[in-house]
């Protein structure tokens, strides 16, 4: 019978390092406390380098509107759907580049008991699909 992945590796292990893993991912990820610095008005990138170059949102929806209207005029015109989706990327980019991620208030036994449960539980899950043959090469006889 062959185990996780059709090899001879152990479906005990494969169960056991899922479940740890997911235990330990998910003990991580609630630890984590995501805030965002962006709103109306406030600066989607601020870029003190080039003079002071400040782009809220408002002004990024300019080139968008101007890159639609070229679009429903003449659907063919390469100047408007990169006007269009341009925008849409900076605006998006914009967005995911205000967000801020913070971990919560936790003891060492805390965080120690999170990377044990996901890195163990990811290597004993990696390890199922590897064959006995491979790890134990003098068993396989």
């Amino acid at each position: 019978m062959n185990g996780a992945g059709g090899t001879s590796g152990g479906i005990g292990q494969f169960f056991i390092g899922l479940i740890m893993m997911c235990g330990g991912f998910y003990m991580l990820l609630n630890a984590i406390k995501i805030t965002s610095s962006f709103g109306m008005g406030n600066s989607l990138y601020h870029v003190s380098n080039f003079g002071g170059l400040n782009v809220t949102s408002g002004m990024i929806m300019i080139p968008f509107i101007f890159g639609v209207g070229i679009m429903f005029y003449n659907y063919k015109n390469i100047l408007g759907w990169v006007l269009t989706f341009g925008s849409l990327v900076a605006l998006v980019f914009g967005v995911i580049s205000s967000i801020q991620f913070r971990f919560t208030h936790m003891s060492a036994f805390d965080l120690i008991v999170i990377l044990v449960l996901s890195v163990g539980g990811l290597g004993l899950f990696l390890r199922s699909f590897r064959a006995i043959e491979q790890r134990y090469p003098d068993k396989a006889k």
